[in-house]
C-alpha cells in the first residue's frame, strides 16, 4: 500500500511517498507562509512518477503549527472557561499559573457551577442546570466563540460536561466547545490547562486543515487525510480540527517513528537534529516512550499523552563565537543557507564545522581554511559531552543504549558516545520525520480508575474501550495488539481503587473498506 507522509515544520516542509517500508521518492521544500503551496510542491514531486493516483492509499501529515501558535502567541481565540466542581475545585481559579503575555491573548470570561464526581462516579452535588442555561446565554451574547468545559473527574463520569455541552448546542450553537474528557488524564488543573489551549487553537485548526486539504485537491488525491499525533499514531482530519492538541510534539514523535523504520531498532534514543534544536527521544517497542509528568508547552503545564522529549539548543544553524569560545544557544535558523561561512555568509555556525571536517558537502570548503584546528577540536569537545549528557536524561537505567541519529543535521552527532553501545546514522535521515507520518499506525487508548472491581476484570474492560476507540479512528480489527497496559492502586483513597489505562495499536484498514472517523 503506498502512502504519503508531509512533514510541515516552521522552515521546511518534507515529503515522502512509502510504498509498503520502501521510499519509492522524497524531498525537501522551504515551507510556505501559506501552507497550501509548499505542501503542494512536496506532493507534486514524490507523485511524478505514480501512474495512478488511486494507488496512494492515504496521506499523512504532521505539523508544528498548533505548538508553534503557543509558543509564539499567534492565531489564538479567546476563550469563554467553565469549570464545574463547586463547592470544591474553588480555591485555585483556571488561568493562575500562566504566562501574563498568553493570558491576555486567551482568557475569556470564567465561570463556576456546582457539580462533578467523586472518583467512583458519586455526584459531589447535582449539576447546576439552570446555572449552566443562564452562562449559556451570556456566552451567546459575549460574541467569543470558543467555549472549554471542565468537570470534576469528567474523564471518569463526564455527564457534566455532556450536559452543559449539549445546553450550550442549544442556546450558543455558533461557539465550538472542547470537553476535557475528551483529552483524558485524571488532574483537574493541568487537564483544564490542555481544554483551554485546545479551545483557543480550534480556530487556526480548522484553517490549517482546510489548507491541507486543499493541497490535495490541487494534487488530485482523493484518498483520505490524516495528522499524526503525539503517540506516533494517525487520527483523521476532522478530529484533528476538534482537538488540535493532540498533535502537539508530533514533529519529534514524526522522527523517532522514522528512525524506528530506516534503522530497524525497536528500543533505542534518538537524537532528531535539526537547524536550532535537538531533540532526544527513547523509543521502546518502536513508539516513543509517553511523559508520565505534566509537561510545559508555552509556559502551561498541562497532564495528557505527551511523549517524553528534552530539547537542547544544538543545531546545524547554531552560532559559534572564537574569542573566547562560545556555542550558542542561538541559531541563525532557517538563514542558514546565506548566513554561514561555508555559503558565503559572515556567520560561524555548527554546520561550518561539519563541512571543515568532511561531514557534509555544502557550499564552499575552502572557504573555512582559516579556521584553527584547536578551535575545530574544542567544538568536537563539546559536542560530544552536550550530547552525551541528553542520551543520559533519556536514561531510566545505567546500559549503554544505541543511538539513532536523524534530523537534516544528524551529521554532528559523533560516531561514538559515553554510554552510548553505537551510533547508527541511517540512510535518509534528513526525512525521517516524513517517513515517520507516512508508516504511522491508529490507536485506541482508555483510562479509568476502578473501586470494588478485580484487577483482571478492569483491565479487560478497559481494554475493550480501548479497542473500540482504535477501530472507530480507522484501524483494522484484526491487526489491534497491546501496546501497554498500566495498572496503579490508589494509596490512601478507601475502598482500594484502581487506576487503569491501556494502549492498543493496529493497522490502517484499507481504502475500500475506510470511511474517515467522525468527531
Amino acid at each position: 500500500m503506498m502512502r504519503i507522509g508531509v512533514d510541515v515544520g516552521g522552515t521546511n516542509t518534507d515529503a515522502v511517498l512509502l510504498d509498503g517500508n520502501t521510499i519509492r521518492a522524497a524531498i525537501k521544500t522551504p515551507t510556505t507562509a501559506d501552507v497550501i503551496s509548499g505542501v503542494t510542491k512536496a506532493l507534486s514531486h514524490v507523485l511524478a512518477d505514480v501512474k495512478a493516483l488511486d494507488d496512494v492509499q492515504a496521506v499523512m501529515i504532521g505539523t508544528t503549527h498548533f505548538t508553534n501558535a503557543v509558543i509564539e502567541r499567534r492565531g489564538l481565540s479567546k476563550v469563554a472557561v467553565i469549570r464545574i466542581g463547586l463547592p470544591a475545585a474553588a480555591s485555585i481559579l483556571p488561568f493562575a499559573d500562566w504566562p501574563p503575555d498568553l493570558v491576555d491573548v486567551v482568557k475569556g470570561p470564567i465561570f463556576m457551577l456546582a457539580g462533578g464526581n467523586e472518583f467512583d462516579g458519586r455526584p459531589i452535588v447535582a449539576f447546576d442546570h439552570a446555572g449552566m442555561r443562564r452562562v449559556a446565554a451570556t456566552i451567546r451574547d459575549s460574541g467569543i466563540k470558543a467555549v472549554a468545559i471542565t468537570a470534576v473527574f469528567s474523564p471518569l463520569i463526564a455527564d457534566c460536561e455532556n450536559a452543559a455541552a449539549a445546553i450550550l448546542a442549544e442556546l450558543a450553537p455558533n461557539v465550538t466547545v472542547t470537553r476535557s474528557s475528551e483529552l483524558g488524564r485524571i488532574g483537574l488543573i493541568e487537564r483544564e490547562n490542555a481544554t483551554i489551549l485546545n479551545s483557543a487553537l480550534q480556530g487556526l485548526a480548522r484553517q490549517t486543515v482546510a489548507a491541507f486539504h486543499q493541497a490535495l485537491v490541487q494534487s488530485r488525491l482523493s484518498g483520505p487525510l490524516y495528522l499524526t499525533q503525539n503517540d506516533g499514531t494517525l487520527i483523521g482530519a476532522a478530529v484533528a480540527e476538534h482537538l488540535p492538541v493532540l498533535c502537539f510534539s508530533s514533529g519529534p514523535t514524526n522522527s523517532m517513528r522514522g528512525a524506528h523504520l530506516l534503522s530497524g531498532l525497536a528500543d533505542a534514543i534518538v537524537l532528531d537534529v535539526g537547524g536550532t534544536t535537538t531533540d532526544a527521544g527513547r523509543l521502546k517497542d518502536g513508539f516513543p516512550r509517553q511523559a508520565n509528568t505534566q509537561v510545559d508547552i508555552g509556559g502551561v503545564r498541562t497532564f495528557f499523552r505527551m511523549p517524553d522529549v528534552v530539547a537542547i539548543a544544538l543545531g546545524g544553524g547554531t552560532v559559534i563565537r572564537e574569542q573566547p569560545l562560545a556555542v550558542g544557544p542561538d541559531s541563525v535558523g532557517y538563514e542558514l543557507l546565506t548566513k554561514a561561512r561555508a555559503n558565503g555568509g559572515d556567520t560561524l555556525t555548527l554546520t561550518d564545522v561539519g563541512v571543515k571536517l568532511g561531514l557534509i558537502e555544502l557550499g564552499d570548503q575552502d572557504s573555512l581554511d582559516d579556521l584553527p584546528a584547536g578551535l575545530i577540536a574544542s567544538v568536537q569537545d563539546w559536542l560530544t559531552v552536550r550530547l552525551a549528557e541528553l542520551v543520559d536524561r533519556m536514561k531510566t537505567s545505567a546500559g549503554d543504549l544505541p543511538v539513532v541519529a536523524v534530523g537534516g543535521g544528524a551529521f554532528l552527532v559523533p560516531d561514538s558516545l559515553p554510554g552510548v553501545s553505537r551510533v547508527i546514522k541511517v540512510e535518509n535521515a534528513g526525512i525521517a520525520n516524513a517517513v515517520g507520518a507516512a508508516m504511522s499506525q491508529v490507536s485506541g487508548e482508555s483510562e479509568r480508575i476502578f473501586h470494588g472491581v478485580q484487577r483482571s476484570d478492569a483491565i479487560a474492560q478497559t481494554l475493550d474501550l480501548a479497542r473500540e476507540q482504535a477501530i472507530a479512528a480507522g484501524a483494522a480489527a484484526d491487526s489491534l495488539t497491546v501496546l501497554d497496559i498500566e495498572d496503579t492502586p490508589m494509596s490512601y483513597v478507601p475502598g482500594e481503587p484502581l487506576r487503569v489505562r491501556v494502549r492498543v495499536i493496529g493497522d490502517l484498514r484499507d481504502r475500500s473498506s475506510h470511511s474517515e472517523q467522525r468527531k
